[in-house]
């Protein structure tokens, strides 16, 4: 983890292009040292050193403490080896960077092969007209994703479970999943259930569970006499997660809802209660009571811990440069190159200050850039909302979710 980055000219040349791959760092300000270049200026110059004076050097400092700022809030994708290990140390690329390029050979299935996929999700059986959408692959730079083998999948991970947890993005991936795994291996028989808030994805003959644990805030909401109360510091669903050997946790979306929406009336820290919050503040807080709950409950050489990056939505066109288009709705095609103008989510970078801080390894894969692009991956008027209530959140399947899961699989092969 960085720390204590006071020194641009020590620092950066060390290592800054295993760093850069592997969070996005940015280079203003330091230089990236090129293959055989020295590290100290001084060092490739015979002419005599200029002294600095007061003012020199207390800007100097200045700048220094900036930058260390900078690259910890712009770099926060910055984490521990452990956790970042899986998708890009082993597989020689930052697999997140890269952009959408146009595939024939996709998409990986369709759903009517998958009579489980939620309707909300199935854009082309909901009257979607055009299918551009579903022909795009991501490629990262540098490198290729391996393309997703269900068979393997399920053979690598045999006698184990998985479970996703979090709000309806979760459900979407879990059902991209759920169906990718069910193409793979068509005659292999498969059970759905549900128990509660959990429903469970079996395929007996690999004796593979895939699970859904619907909680949108991870923590607690408590009905009680003063009306529906949400507890920041209260996780006590966190009973249904152990004993799982791969979890993957998302949330974001619903702690921005407000109105009829909004799942609580009151918000509860200690002994404290709020008729509202600071979302983002509210959101950390939450984020740091799952972070004491996996550090506390967690075994790594058991359980491997994953937390989805934020996925995004595309409610502001002007994020794009489309100010006047109505949301999302009549996209087709992704934002062409790498990065995407709008910048990065507040929430995403909450997310990453938080596991940072972490004590055991959670793996972050970096979504949050990729799906970005993707303004034509959402249901928009093809979802259950139809034209009342375009959908600019979630995904359309096959589509985006599908690529979640191609990098979910890529670092169980790497590992």
């Amino acid at each position: 983890m960085l720390r204590n980055l006071t020194d641009c000219a020590t620092m950066l040349p060390f290592d800054f292009r295993h760093v850069t791959k592997l969070h996005r760092l940015p280079n203003n300000g330091c230089q990236v040292p090129r293959s055989g270049q020295t590290r100290v200026a001084s060092q490739q110059t015979n002419g005599p050193r200029t002294k600095l004076g007061p003012m020199e050097w207390s800007f100097s400092i200045s700048v220094v403490l900036f930058l260390t700022l900078l690259i910890q809030i712009h770099g926060s994708g910055y984490l521990d080896h452990k956790q970042a290990r899986g998708f890009v140390e082993n597989y020689g690329c930052n697999l997140f960077q890269g952009s959408w390029v146009y595939d024939d050979s996709y998409p990986l299935y369709e759903t009517s092969q998958c009579p489980f996929i939620e309707r909300e999700f199935d854009c082309q059986n909901n009257g979607r007209p055009d299918k551009f959408y579903l022909k795009y692959r991501w490629q990262p730079v540098g490198c290729n994703l391996t393309r997703f083998n269900g068979e393997d999948f399920l053979t690598r991970l045999r006698g184990k479970s998985i479970m996703f947890v979090g709000d309806s993005l979760g459900l979407n991936q879990w059902q991209s999943l759920t169906c990718m795994l069910h193409i793979a291996v068509p005659q292999a028989p498969y059970s759905l259930a549900r128990n509660g808030d959990v429903s469970i994805f079996t395929f007996p003959t690999y004796d593979v569970k895939v699970m859904l644990s619907r909680n949108a805030l991870l923590v607690d909401i408590v009905g009680e006499s003063i009306g529906r109360v949400l507890k920041l510091d209260s996780i006590q669903a966190g009973q249904t997660w152990k004993g799982i050997d791969v979890m993957i946790f998302d949330s974001w979306h619903w702690w921005i809802h407000t109105g009829r929406k909004q799942p609580w009336d009151l918000i509860q820290v200690g002994n404290r209660t709020y008729r509202d919050m600071d979302r983002l503040g509210s959101y950390e807080i939450a984020l740091n009571t799952w972070a004491k709950w996996v550090d506390y409950n967690i075994d790594p050489t058991r359980t491997r811990v994953f937390f989805q990056g934020v996925s995004p939505d595309h409610q502001n066109p002007a994020q794009w440069g489309e100010p006047r288009a109505n949301l999302c709705e009549g996209k087709t095609r992704p934002i062409l190159g790498f990065r995407y103008p709008g910048g990065p989510l507040p929430a995403e970078l909450v997310l990453e200050k938080v596991l940072r801080a972490m004590q055991k390894p959670v793996y972050l894969p970096d979504i949050t850039t990729l799906s970005q692009l993707r303004i034509d991956g959402h249901p928009s008027v093809y979802g259950s909302g139809g034209h009342l209530d375009p959908d600019c959140s979630h995904w359309c399947l096959a589509g985006v979710p599908d690529t979640w899961n191609e990098l979910q699989y890529a670092s169980l092969v790497k590992n």
